[in-house]
């Protein structure tokens, strides 16, 4: 697969014109973003729908956790959108991905990818909401069940790819947050890694945030990234 299209870059922005700007600053040099809960409130579905317009495919990362009914609808309107793919809640149960899926199959291009657990939590933050199996096994467990749902894959650490890929198979996609070039602070992720790291594991996709919009020079810091994932 092409670097480029492996890389989603995460638009967590808290107003339309600095998402704007950083994809301005990147040009062509990036295919995929993320738009996730604070952006898609700041700006609205119009925001999502220009970048497809755009020629870009958009990662809504929505973790969709309601009612199976609910969560139809609100694929539905995704997919009306032209997103590529969609996040639901892997602990929300078989009957909310599911519903996911069959509304999903609507929109040829829409993948539906599980969350399995939340990058930023530990086997302590797990224990508090009562699951008393580590990070380790709930991932599994969710990536299982997410699988027999029918889910086009999931969202999980770049920690966790090896073991996800030695289960899903080759076809699954495996999208990782937190990762972040050597050196750099992994932010608020508790089970980070690098881009080439997760890439080699076994992951379909990285998506990084800071290391590239923070940066002076998005378009520079994106070839970076993409220099990291070269054999």
């Amino acid at each position: 697969m092409d670097p480029r299209s492996q890389i989603i870059v995460a638009l967590d922005c808290d107003d339309r014109a600095a998402a704007d700007a950083v994809v301005e600053q990147l040009g062509g040099e990036c295919r995929f973003y993320k738009v996730g809960l604070e952006l898609l409130t700041a700006a609205g579905p119009e925001f999502v729908k220009d970048l497809v317009t755009q020629g870009k495919e958009v990662f809504l990362d929505l973790k969709l956790f309601e009612i199976p009914n609910s969560v139809s609808g609100a694929v539905r309107v995704a997919g009306a959108l032209g997103v590529s793919m969609l996040t639901v809640h892997g602990m929300g149960g078989s009957s909310i991905m599911s519903a996911a899926i069959e509304a999903a199959c609507h929109f040829p291009g829409l993948r539906i990818l599980a969350l399995t657990v939340v990058t930023s939590m530990t086997d302590t933050d797990l224990n508090d909401i009562g699951v008393s199996d580590s990070v380790d096994k709930q991932v599994l467990r969710l990536a299982r069940l997410a699988q027999e749902a029918g889910c086009h894959g999931v969202i999980a650490s770049p920690q966790d790819v090896t073991a996800l890929r030695s289960i899903l198979g080759p076809d699954a996609l495996i999208v990782t947050p937190g990762v972040s070039l050597p050196g750099e602070s992994p932010a608020d992720h508790a089970r980070p890694g690098t881009p080439r790291a997760a890439i080699a594991a076994g992951a379909s996709h990285v998506v990084v945030g800071r290391t590239v919009t923070r940066a002076a020079d998005p378009a520079a810091a994106f070839r970076l990234v993409r220099a990291s994932l070269a054999p």
